[in-house]
């Protein structure tokens, strides 16, 4: 190590700020001017669900914010450089963008609660003045003067000023529990706040009350200012959380046996009607609070908005260099300071920020949300690097993220849909313009390998008992065309998009060698990119085999990733190359060794008129084969790319069938076992002067795909010859099915 980050490390702060940040912050304004309306409104029992439910989001954070900071080196921006280091950058900017904002606008809250200590001037100047003294004449003048203290003595000058209010705001707190009622009083209270009423009211007065317990992760924005955050993050949080907790419910146990339901509905600061001394000190306890929280506030949000710009997060550099610039050894974020207290004067200067602390409390829950899901998928995804000095349960994540979300909607709705739209489209902004960092898919990775691990050994332990189900295609297909012809990974995508799935190999001839290995890889990545721009919904890999036979070999070994067997190969030629066929005709019967379905995909050049729908000729010898055509057909019209397209069935058959065969057509449309209409169901008498492939021709000329079925016997005596002849079709599937499929 640098003698230089030696010396920085020395500098750094310990784990006190942490817990000091987070408890001023917690035992903040709500503590004092809104837990006496909250327990005359619901009753102490109603208090005490606030406060647990609270924990029950709050808690999980704590944990997993501690389990992540000791498996990560944790830098400056606190909650954002925890996110955006496991749910990729352009997520993690997106919610440190917001959260951002959250700090800044509560420096401004708190500001203005703090106000409300001067209540007693506000009252003597409207008696003796006749009109109302403007909040502002308080709260501006002390933004700025918190702003100078920052902006002079910077993140060192702020937590020795921490400790002081932490002083003060203990000895309020010491004052207002050793404080009782009078005899009078206390008989008058009784026992009128033990209960739970107006359960109405509930998620109203958790709404007012929650943002008192989001400060439990204010400690955490100092991650860059500190000695040892693996350290220091866990403690600081933890001990500050459960301090939290043990004092809330105390003081929600002494309002309610402290004070009537009329004091407590009607007086904001009913606590200095309790507390020794409580005239002088319950509003110097609240200014503590307030001026504390601010304090903490505005110390993490120029932080989270340096992190932010480090990460070059916003799209113009300029910016991005501004905010990003700091002050001295320990880089102090000037410029992202002035902006934080730019933000937090527009507010302050508003004078009422109830209606956006309700939008700030959703973002704050978002992140909450966030961090217990980031905890929870690491342990689901069980990646060997996530090794946590601390950790926190997985179930236990899992809880605080659903309860984070399930709060949010009964706290506002509207407000919850604002919130989740604000993000998704800033996340988009972001996205947009930095294509090249990795998203959602930085978390969720591990998380879907270990779900897909499980599925695949449940699918195959319980195999057995699936067999008889409805059928659907597992498709394999070779070819060595990849970059010449695309029209198969068309039909590939056609089979897998819905009801199927579908594998692509790629055929490199040759043996397998370094070269080759790396030859393969190449390529594999070329043709992942090219499909990623079609919606592409085949697996693709690479198949490296000394000839075509032994890598048909290969491939109807290899097992699918699906959960289910492969059922089905596809060869693939171009009908103006019919010399294709040679090899494909010897490889076939190499497949019946794995009781595979077989398909021939003969291209044109033909571009695919997706309106003229897919024809499915069915004729007489196709008994095996018809079901599997007319499935195959449907599933290929499930696609978005054949929306405007239909199925038409030509049946073949002799005069003397053709009402038997138009019957059993007409039950399975009647049935609904096949999915058209009757007009679209064509019955064609045998001529003996005019041959099958004239007919195909006559009628399908300009089908989008025109589906053929054919028999082992007739490949074995026709050869190539079977697939010839179809000049005037476009691209033609000709289908083999090893055994008649059920149309259910």
């Amino acid at each position: 190590m640098s003698s230089t980050s030696t010396t920085k490390n020395k500098q750094g702060f310990g784990t006190s700020p942490v817990f000091f940040t987070a408890i001023s912050t917690i035992l903040g304004a709500i503590l004092f001017l809104r837990f006496g309306y909250a327990i005359g409104t619901i009753g102490m029992f109603g208090g005490l669900l606030i406060i647990i439910l609270g924990h029950l989001i709050t808690i999980p954070t704590a944990l997993a914010i501690s389990e992540i900071a000791t498996n990560t080196r944790v830098e400056g921006g606190g909650e954002y450089f925890i996110i955006s280091r496991s749910f990729g950058l352009n997520i993690g900017a997106t919610i440190g963008m917001a959260l951002f904002m959250s700090q800044a606008i509560s420096v401004a809250f708190y500001v203005i609660a703090f106000t409300e200590t001067f209540e007693p001037l506000f009252e003597w100047w409207s008696r003796t003045y006749g009109w109302e003294l403007p909040r502002q004449a308080i709260s501006l003048p002390v933004m700025a003067g918190l702003a100078l203290l920052i902006l002079k003595k910077g993140a060192n000058m702020g937590v020795k000023a921490l400790y002081i209010v932490v002083v003060l705001l203990a000895i309020s707190l010491i004052a207002f529990f050793v404080g009782t009622p009078s005899e009078t009083e206390a008989a008058v209270i009784g026992n009128q706040n033990i209960g739970f009423f107006n359960r109405k009211e509930f998620f109203h007065v958790f709404a007012i009350c929650f943002p008192a317990f989001t400060g439990m992760t204010a400690g955490v924005g100092l991650s860059g200012d500190l000695r040892d955050p693996g350290k220091s993050i866990p403690k600081g949080t933890m001990y500050a959380t459960i301090a939290g907790m043990l004092f809330y419910l105390a003081v929600v146990y002494k309002l309610a046996t402290s004070a009537s339901q009329e004091d407590l509905l009607t007086h904001q600061l009913v606590m200095k009607n309790i507390a020794i001394g409580g005239f002088i000190l319950i509003p110097l306890g609240l200014a503590a609070s307030t001026i504390s929280s601010a304090l903490g506030s505005i110390l993490v949000a120029p932080r989270t908005l340096q992190a932010l710009a480090t990460d070059k997060s916003f799209p113009a550099r300029k910016v991005n260099h501004f905010l990003s610039r700091g002050k001295g050894a320990a880089k102090e974020p000037v410029n992202a300071t002035i902006v934080a207290i730019a933000i937090a004067f527009v507010f302050v200067g508003l004078g009422n920020v109830n209606f956006v602390a309700e939008i700030i409390s959703m973002f704050f829950m978002i992140t909450y949300g966030s961090l217990c899901l980031i905890s929870f998928l690491n342990h689901f995804g069980s990646a060997p690097s996530y090794r946590p000095r601390f950790r926190s349960k997985w179930y236990i994540s899992l809880a605080g993220f659903l309860l984070s979300v399930w709060m949010m909607f009964q706290i506002n709705a509207m407000y919850t849909i604002m919130a989740y739209a604000f993000i998704t489209l800033l996340y988009i902004y972001i996205n947009s313009y930095h294509k090249n960092r990795k998203g959602f898919e930085a978390i969720f990775k591990e998380a879907i390998f270990q779900l897909n691990r499980k599925l695949q050994v449940y699918m195959q332990q319980k195999r057995s008992k699936y067999e008889k189900n409805e059928w659907r295609p597992a498709a394999l297909c070779l070819s060595t065309n990849s970059f010449e012809r695309d029209k198969i990974f068309s039909l590939m995508n056609w089979i897998s998009y819905k009801h199927g799935f579908g594998t692509y190999f790629h055929f490199i001839e040759g043996y397998f060698s370094r070269q080759t290995y790396l030859d393969a890889k190449s390529e594999l990545d070329k043709l992942i990119h090219n499909q990623n721009d079609k919606d592409n919904s085949v697996y693709i890999d690479t198949m490296i085999s000394p000839s075509y036979t032994t890598a048909i070999a290969q491939t109807i070994q290899s097992p699918s990733i699906s959960g289910m067997e492969n059922n089905m190969i596809i060869f693939e030629y171009d009908k103006h190359t019919p010399e294709e066929l040679d090899r494909i005709v010897e490889n076939i019967n190499l497949t019946r060794a794995g009781d595979y379905d077989v398909c021939v995909f003969g291209q044109s050049n033909k571009a695919i008129k997706y309106r003229n729908g897919i024809h499915v000729w069915i004729k007489p010898t196709d008994h095996t084969n018809a079901n599997l055509m007319i499935l195959l057909g449907y599933i290929v019209l499930s696609h978005p790319d054949w929306r405007k397209g239909k199925i038409v069935i030509y049946s073949i058959c002799p005069k003397e069938q053709m009402v038997e065969s138009r019957n059993e057509l007409r039950e399975l449309v009647q049935t609904g076992r096949l999915p058209i209409t009757l007009s679209n169901i064509e019955i064609l008498p045998v001529e003996e002067n005019i041959a099958v492939k004239t007919l195909i021709n006559q009628y399908s000329s300009e089908a989008g795909l025109t589906i053929v079925g054919f028999r082992e016997e007739q490949l074995k005596h026709s050869q190539m010859e079977l697939f010839d002849g179809y000049e005037q079709t476009g691209d033609i599937l000709f289908v083999n099915s090893k055994e008649k499929k059920e149309i259910s």
